[in-house]
């Protein structure tokens, strides 16, 4: 019975004596010295989202025949050929959704989503890219490759013609077919 009191008391005196020097610091002014304040010039590497009316958007530009090589090379071995889906990735791995597809919209769920008939602003494609892709390293695209595979991905679904060039001023003007179908949970937090 001695015996485990002492492993209990022993168990316990770490996270005391931790609680009672974080306590001690911050009565006397000191804080647990955690990292450091981030200051603008690093947060402004973060700050890089493309809101729907473009505010956010780089410099640069791209056209689908730009992207096309960008996809094949970075995107189809997840995404599958010309973004039509794959049933596995090269590595075996489960692949990632389709990014092109002709199917229409009935209801939402996994298997109908798509960029075409799911996302409300072109410019969430771009800042999905941007951010997020190529999954397996994210943020090495250039800007001017993010905008050419935008308009690889939008031509590809029909929603520009081909030949048109995606940049900061193009891009919040292809108008989305589901653009309209979102409905604010909170309206009352919504920007005017």
């Amino acid at each position: 019975m001695a015996k485990s009191r002492m492993s209990m008391l022993r168990a316990l005196s770490l996270p005391i004596a931790l609680t009672l020097g974080i306590c001690a610091n911050a009565a006397f002014g000191a804080g647990p010295n955690l990292g450091k304040p981030i200051s603008p010039a690093d947060a402004a590497g973060w700050d890089i989202d493309a809101e729907p009316s473009g505010a956010g958007l780089p410099a640069g530009s791209g056209t689908s025949d730009q992207g096309a090589p960008i996809f094949a090379e970075q995107c189809a071995a997840c995404h599958g050929e010309g973004g039509r889906g794959a049933s596995t990735t090269t590595s075996g791995a489960p692949a990632a959704p389709p990014v092109v597809s002709d199917q229409k919209r009935v209801g939402i769920n996994d298997t109908t989503t798509t960029i075409a008939n799911y996302w409300p602003y072109s410019t969430t494609l771009f800042d999905y890219i941007r951010r997020a892709m190529p999954w397996t390293s994210p943020r090495t695209l250039t800007d001017d490759q993010v905008y050419a595979l935008t308009a690889y991905i939008l031509a590809e679904n029909k929603l520009i013609d081909a030949k048109e060039t995606i940049d900061a001023q193009t891009l919040p003007k292809v108008r989305m077919p589901n653009r309209d179908g979102f409905i604010p949970r909170f309206p009352d937090l919504m920007p005017h």
